[in-house]
């Protein structure tokens, strides 16, 4: 008898974890609020350390959904039931008979509006690593008024490591997406003078520390350890810059024509009502355990992967992506297991191992 899992989310971990459940023979339903399944990365113009395009990487991923049931344009507004025995009701008005539920459904981007005394929303030239992101991939990098800049900043940690808007986590990515960035507008524009503004320098995964030194040794980005106090507009629409220079402890002026705030991950719980889920002080989902049942939520039979969970890189939302399969597939072997002892699918079964059932009874 074929089972069914559904996976609410269509980034690069919903379809990683898809490609591996159909790798395993399970029945699959991907449900993506979107038009179209790869989330944020299939937007992104190249991604670290490797310089990947985005786009590659999710045609990549979908190569591997073969038979899996695809529905775009479309939410979950009700989860019915209990594992292995869930109905799954989207916007559509479909209705899903599941046995496992992975939740896959990503992080937001911090709203840069938070910040007012960086102008963003207020200054034509204050934009965020999205848009500028966006800028490298048409390489067309310009100011407002449509001017190639001289000088460009890039703020760290905005919306992450901050008290004031309540994000005390790390974001894990902005340290190096700044120094990527700063890389590929270096070989787009080679006089442009590049300035990196951060609080430290987290540089932790394969070849990050590589990419770091490079970026300083061979095109000549410029970090500032420092905080950005407040950004103002001059009357030529560049912007003035205050910054304080923790390692001097003095205040310094920079004048540049692009401030570009690198924007940190903020926990997206819209699902928390509809499939009962917790979440923790950081608005991510919580899991079962933090050690050892990561990827398992704390109700039974409901999964989570990727950066529903908190921040993480491209490469490890794929393997947690992957992680989340493994363990819907140990939980629906032992589900089917005992269905067939009991010699009837609306047995419940009892409380067992957490990496095995997804979450608590």
């Amino acid at each position: 008898m074929s089972q069914t899992v559904v996976i609410i989310g269509g980034g690069v971990a919903g379809l990683s974890a898809a490609g591996r459940l159909r790798d395993f023979g399970y029945d699959v339903v991907l449900i993506e609020k979107e038009s179209q399944v790869g989330g944020y990365v299939k937007n992104w113009y190249k991604v670290f350390p490797d310089f990947t395009p985005g786009s590659e990487i999710v045609d990549r991923l979908k190569q591997d959904l073969r038979g899996t049931e695809i529905l775009t344009d479309c939410s979950v507004e009700k989860i019915e039931g209990d594992a292995p025995n869930f109905r799954v009701i989207t916007s559509t008005g479909k209705e899903i008979a599941a046995n496992a539920i992975l939740v896959a459904t990503g992080f937001r981007h911090f709203d840069a509006t938070f910040k007012e005394e960086y102008g963003y929303g207020l200054y034509d030239n204050t934009i965020t690593s999205i848009d500028f992101d966006a800028m490298l991939k048409q390489k067309q990098v310009r100011t407002a008024a449509g001017k190639i800049p001289k000088k460009v900043a890039m703020v760290h940690c905005v919306g992450s490591r901050d008290q004031q808007v309540n994000n005390n986590y790390c974001s894990r990515v902005c340290c190096t997406n700044s120094v990527k960035v700063s890389i590929s507008l270096k070989e787009l524009l080679p006089d442009c003078e590049v300035f990196s503004l951060y609080m430290d320098i987290r540089v932790f995964g394969r070849g990050y520390e590589e990419l770091y030194r490079q970026s300083q040794e061979e095109y000549g980005v410029q970090f500032i350890r420092g905080r950005l106090s407040e950004a103002s507009e001059q009357n030529d629409g560049s912007l003035l810059l205050r910054v304080e220079d923790t390692l001097t402890s003095r205040p310094m002026r920079l004048t540049v024509d692009l401030l570009v705030l690198m924007v940190g991950m903020s926990g997206n719980s819209e699902l928390s009502e509809v499939a009962g889920l917790k979440t923790g002080v950081d608005r991510f989902y919580e899991t079962a355990h933090q050690q050892y049942a990561n990827n398992a939520s704390h109700r039974q039979g409901i999964f989570l992967a990727g950066t529903a969970t908190g921040p993480k890189a491209i490469v490890e939302s794929i393997t947690d992506g992957r992680s989340a399969a493994a363990d819907i597939a140990g939980f629906l072997a032992t589900s089917a297991r005992m269905t067939e002892g009991n010699g009837s699918s609306q047995q419940r079964f009892p409380t067992m191992e957490l990496s095995n059932l997804g979450g608590r009874t």
